[in-house]
């Protein structure tokens, strides 16, 4: 017997409805595999699976094994950090400091973002520099501002400890590699789906599901009243492109130009999604918001000025009532199972 998306995501998503996938049996504790289900609603059409590469498809071993991983601080070089120390479930797997703290008080440069609904991503961090899952997952684990570890060293460790060089032979038919690590760590990550905000039910039909102030700010936001929808699309809420909205000051990080070398990219960075954006405090790339009242009214009052902001960023008619009924629409983005599914724990 086969169990829906719906029921591998979580209980409380009640997709059934929404969702003609068959149903199959699972383990209480099995990670929501991404599978044979479609999307949820608004999300990209067509087979969930389709958004795991060829050579890492998504199973339950594999998925496990990685989030064994992405806790583990031995792979980070004092034993102290894991991935979990910058993205932290309560905060839909973001950081709730500005900056992320790495390994001897080490502190980066950007804000760590969630990682909510990367299955579908096309590039990732901030800049875009990684093209997949699989490579952005070994990334943190070298940067010497975070867990500043060898890879290799890692790989080795793990191939001597018996318990995880069985859990590869399974997932993998391989012992520990450095290509298996990272994708056993993207494969946790696919699995990381928030589709059970009341902004997720009314698309699947509730129109209950938003109260009156938030629907009115979901009117402001997917229309020309606060135009936040060229940017964060309706469904995933993100366009997957690259923008200076308005953040970037003179003398502060480049961004996107890091990456390209184009002067155009300069202070671009990654549209993110916004699912559980209300608990993921601060903001913007370099975490310099502290709260969402301020996010409005940095794009109200049209950036910070430098002329090298989007032209789409520009000063807004907003009324107070307007601005309380777009913090009620984002908080609206809010999936309470996704924070509190006990699955995704250690």
């Amino acid at each position: 017997m086969r169990t829906s998306f719906c029921t591998q995501l979580t209980a409380a998503l009640a997709l059934c409805g929404a969702l003609s996938c068959q149903e199959r049996e699972a383990a209480p504790d099995a990670l929501p595999l991404l599978t044979d289900a479609q999307a949820p609603a608004g999300f990209p059409a067509g087979p969930v699976a389709a958004a795991a590469p060829a050579d890492n498809t998504l199973t339950e071993e594999r998925a496990q094994l990685g989030k064994r991983l992405f806790f583990d601080v031995r792979l980070s070089r004092t034993r102290e950090i894991s991935c979990s120390t910058c993205h932290q479930q309560q905060h839909a797997f973001a950081d709730p400091n500005n900056v992320s703290v790495g390994v001897d008080g080490q502190t980066g440069t950007r804000n760590s973002p969630s990682l909510v609904n990367l299955a579908w991503g096309a590039s990732f961090f901030w800049d875009g520099r990684s093209p997949t899952l699989e490579d952005q997952a070994g990334r943190p684990i070298e940067d010497p501002h975070e867990m500043d570890a060898s890879i290799a060293t890692i790989v080795e460790e793990l191939r001597l400890d018996a318990d995880y060089s069985a859990s590869f032979l399974s997932a993998y038919a391989s012992e520990p590699t450095e290509l298996t690590l990272r994708q056993a760590l993207a494969s946790f990550v696919r699995t990381l789906i928030s589709a059970n905000s009341p902004y997720d039910r009314f698309l699947r039909g509730d129109q209950s599901a938003l109260e009156s102030a938030a629907e009115r700010g979901k009117t402001l936001f997917f229309g020309e009243g606060a135009e936040c929808f060229h940017c964060h699309s309706p469904g995933m809420l993100t366009n997957e492109g690259f923008f200076n909205n308005g953040t970037f000051e003179e003398g502060g990080d480049v961004g996107r130009e890091a990456v390209t070398e184009r002067l155009g990219d300069r202070g671009k960075f990654k549209v993110p999604g916004l699912r559980n954006v209300a608990v993921t405090a601060p903001y913007m790339h370099d975490g310099s918001l502290p709260t969402l009242e301020d996010v409005i009214e940095q794009y109200a009052s049209g950036g910070r000025g430098h002329p090298t902001t989007d032209p789409q960023i520009k000063p807004l008619p907003l009324s107070q009532g307007d601005k309380r009924d777009l913090l009620a629409f984002l908080e609206a983005l809010t999936d309470d199972s996704f924070l509190t599914d006990a699955r995704f724990l250690p």
